[in-house]
């Protein structure tokens, strides 16, 4: 069965949130857009350039009505010492999750067994709390904030604006399709 358009399963946990240690439930993914995003473990390579990455378009989407939550299996705090040590993680004002049961890693079905980490996952959650976009990626393999971010002004426009659907490569102005018979063939 797809997670798409699958509920938030029930959650609790810990993050490291400006400073401070708050807690997280799948109640919080609802009423607004959501960005989940897994990663492997803090203290490592790629996790910080991705984190990093978000952080500098962390505007944009809070400007979209859209809060990120940076996931692993680490401890918050473990989180907030990676916050308090590196100066790319530095920049994140974002809640980092700390998963050290795996629970929410196994929820979103990217936690790696044998190795207690989660893959690369990227979830877009809408303010019903439904997943409107998965992703995962092999853990050598970073993702790209603008792109997310692209992705989430398209699952808003289609949430917004039924019978319309965005086409590849679609940006907000662009002109959308209207799916019917007669598009059928001429695309």
């Amino acid at each position: 069965m797809s997670i798409i358009n699958s509920q938030v399963k029930p959650f609790k946990a810990t993050a490291y949130h400006n400073g401070n240690f708050v807690q997280v439930s799948e109640a919080d993914l609802k009423g607004k857009w959501s960005v989940v995003v897994f990663y492997p473990a803090d203290f490592t390579f790629v996790c910080p350039t991705e984190l990093g990455d978000l952080a500098d378009y962390y505007d944009e989407f809070k400007k979209l009505g859209v809060e990120i939550y940076g996931v692993s299996t680490d401890t918050h705090f473990t989180h907030k010492a990676w916050h308090d040590t590196s100066d790319t993680i530095k920049k994140v004002n974002y809640p980092l999750v700390g998963d050290p049961t795996a629970t929410l890693a196994r929820n979103f079905d990217v936690l790696i067994e044998e190795e207690g980490l989660a893959l690369r996952g990227t979830f877009v959650i809408n303010p019903e709390g439904e997943i409107k976009l998965c992703e995962i990626h092999d853990n050598g393999i970073g993702r790209d904030a603008s792109e997310l971010l692209r992705k989430v002004q398209a699952a808003q426009y289609v949430a917004s604006h039924p019978g319309e659907v965005c086409p590849a490569k679609w940006t907000p102005g662009a002109e959308t399709l209207a799916p019917s018979l007669d598009l059928v063939g001429k695309i």
